[in-house]
């Protein structure tokens, strides 16, 4: 079973952490929802506060499949600022290992230097990330390497199938598509 890191930091974007998870758990896979302290309950960017699984301190790159970051501007900041998640990131890339982010959090892809030229963000976010091969809103999801960007709330089930298939394959990916009712969501 794959097992995926989603770094939850306070002003996180609930929507897209929450649907990500519970896309890519239904999927098969495992999913680890680290908080950036000892703190396990964490705030969203709209008052929603969830409980984390645990800390990410003490998890290494070896310990995972991906990591996969939801945006929230202020939950971005942190994860952009956070010498664990930046340094994991980086680990992670080194290895070839799967990265992911959605709406503002390819930012802190972006400064941690992994995310790749082919991506897609939340409108306006390009304008600092300032790397080309922006996909704009041509589509949902982009893969470019071992990177998966998406736009934002209304694309996180997308982007939660997308990881579903990359890491639980075609068949899970398309049971779930269909039993979500995500037809919308552009075949792979």
């Amino acid at each position: 079973m794959s097992r995926v890191l989603v770094p939850i930091a306070t002003g996180f974007e609930e929507i897209e952490a929450i649907c990500i998870i519970d896309v890519m758990r239904r999927g098969g896979i495992e999913v680890i929802m680290g908080s950036l302290d000892d703190n396990l309950l964490v705030k969203g960017a709209h008052g929603i506060a969830v409980q984390a699984d645990r800390p990410i301190s003490g998890l290494s790159a070896d310990d995972l499949d991906m990591i996969v970051l939801p945006g929230g501007w202020d939950g971005t900041k942190a994860l952009m600022h956070d010498l664990a998640v930046q340094s994991l990131l980086k680990t992670m890339d080194a290895k070839g290992k799967n990265i992911g982010a959605i709406c503002a959090a390819p930012l802190a892809l972006y400064t941690a230097g992994v995310l790749k030229e082919g991506y897609t963000c939340y409108p306006g976010i390009e304008e600092q990330i300032k790397l080309a091969g922006f996909s704009g809103d041509k589509e949902d999801v982009v893969q470019s390497g071992n990177v998966m960007t998406s736009r934002g709330p209304g694309t996180a089930i997308c982007f939660g199938l997308a990881i579903v298939k990359k890491l639980a394959g075609d068949k899970a990916y398309e049971g779930l598509r269909s039993g979500l009712l995500a037809q919308y969501c552009a075949p792979l």
